[in-house]
């Protein structure tokens, strides 16, 4: 980054990516990964690993939970569509673009 971003900003724009991913049903977590490489569920994983490492506790499930706003199970009978080839190819490319972010 260029520039810092103060925690409370951060926050804030957490928050606020939170609702919008639970508001947009329809941007699947499929679609997600085959745009920009990481979904919902990689979100979670990344509250869930900072929680720990600041030595709190919380598990996969409900760091999922808590983003998607619902039990993930929930979340995907309710919404989560069958894949096609063609999106599971997408997101193949673009997860393997992430290996340059590291």
């Amino acid at each position: 980054m260029t520039k810092q971003i103060s925690d409370a900003a951060a926050a804030a724009a957490f928050r606020r990516l939170v609702t919008h991913l639970q508001h947009r049903h329809d941007a699947e977590n499929i679609d997600l990964m085959g745009l920009a490489g990481f979904c919902r569920n990689c979100l979670a994983d990344w509250v869930m690993e900072a929680t720990n490492d600041a030595g709190g506790e919380m598990t996969k499930e409900e760091a999922r939970e808590a983003i998607h706003g619902m039990p993930v199970n929930e979340w995907k009978q309710k919404y989560q569509t069958e894949t096609t080839p063609e999106r599971l190819k997408k997101m193949k490319e673009s997860v393997a673009k992430n290996a340059d972010a590291s």
